[in-house]
């Protein structure tokens, strides 16, 4: 799976520290998406976090009742990157709109225009941004890898499926440790 770490790019998703705090592994969960973070900066791979953000008054979301709800959680606390995974500053950090790290977001001319035609995938929720980006990439012709224990979801039946099921189909998946072996 080597190749041309600059063609590469760990897109690291959804990391906001209250939304991941209702898992009940999130210190292993942070601790390996950290590791993969430490590994991608080692190899010079591109490190880019997503994460979901709206105008004041969320006015992206079509229903009133979900701009009131966004526009009440959307602090800088609730888009606040869990310490474990923060970014550095060469990082970059993409703010889309809905599920998919593409919509709404400039996350497909940041990687065009940085020749990344590899991306590997962690993140939370796995049931939400990541399988959303999965499809999308895939559609998009990128080749994919998904960091299996790097992905975390609040129904691990769910996760399990999706990881071991689904997403083969469009990906490699690989745990952590398998990844760094042959990155």
């Amino acid at each position: 799976m080597g190749g041309n770490y600059s063609q590469m790019a760990l897109l690291v998703m959804d990391m906001q520290t209250t939304m991941i705090k209702k898992l009940s592994n999130v210190d292993d969960f942070t601790a390996n998406v950290a590791k993969a973070i430490t590994h991608a900066r080692k190899k010079g791979i591109l490190i880019i976090y997503v994460v979901i953000g709206f105008r004041p008054g969320a006015p992206e979301r079509k229903k009133p009742a979900d701009r009131d709800k966004w526009t009440a959680e959307l602090s800088e606390d609730f888009i606040k990157i869990h310490p474990a995974v923060a970014p550095v500053e060469k990082d970059i950090t993409v703010i889309k709109k809905r599920m998919s790290a593409f919509t709404g977001s400039d996350l497909e001319i940041i990687i065009r225009s940085q020749g990344i035609t590899h991306l590997i995938l962690s993140g939370y929720a796995t049931s939400g941004v990541v399988l959303s980006t999965v499809r999308e990439a895939a559609d998009k012709d990128y080749r994919l890898t998904v960091l299996a224990d790097c992905c975390a979801n609040s129904d691990a039946e769910v996760h399990n499926i999706l990881i071991n099921k689904v997403f083969p189909r469009q990906a490699t998946v690989l745990a952590i440790e398998e990844w760094t072996k042959i990155i």
